[in-house]
């Protein structure tokens, strides 16, 4: 009798699910509250997909915007200074006349376009 070496014969499955081409082996915990939760449950569901698989495709396709470094929050600051003296001077105008008015907006006007083009020139 021949014997049939391991090589030859062919390899026959074993039935069951068969293997994942990418496996997933590493996990993400995060907390949400009951609320957040719920948002994300009803829109997974109105995509039709697992919680799972929804938040991996949401987190592919999000747009991350940096935060801000110390010198634009400066500038930030600034800007919502500028913006409560703009409020100050609506007030002023009201109760000195638009002339005076007049006169310190431009001024104003001047500082927050020296301001705006510092923060775009970066």
């Amino acid at each position: 009798m021949k014997e049939l070496d391991t090589s030859e014969r062919p390899l026959r499955s074993k039935g069951g699910r068969p293997v994942k081409k990418v496996k997933k082996d590493s996990g993400i915990r995060v907390r949400l509250s009951k609320t957040e939760y719920f948002l994300i449950e009803q829109k997974s569901k109105q995509a039709g997909m697992r919680i799972s698989d929804w938040f991996r495709q949401a987190a592919k396709s999000a747009k991350v915007s940096p935060r801000l470094n110390p010198e634009e929050l400066k500038i930030f600051r600034i800007l919502a200074g500028m913006a409560n003296n703009l409020n100050q001077l609506t007030k002023l105008s009201h109760e000195q006349g638009l002339l005076v008015f007049q006169k310190k907006c431009r001024v104003l006007l001047d500082e927050i376009n020296e301001i705006i083009a510092k923060l775009f020139k970066q």
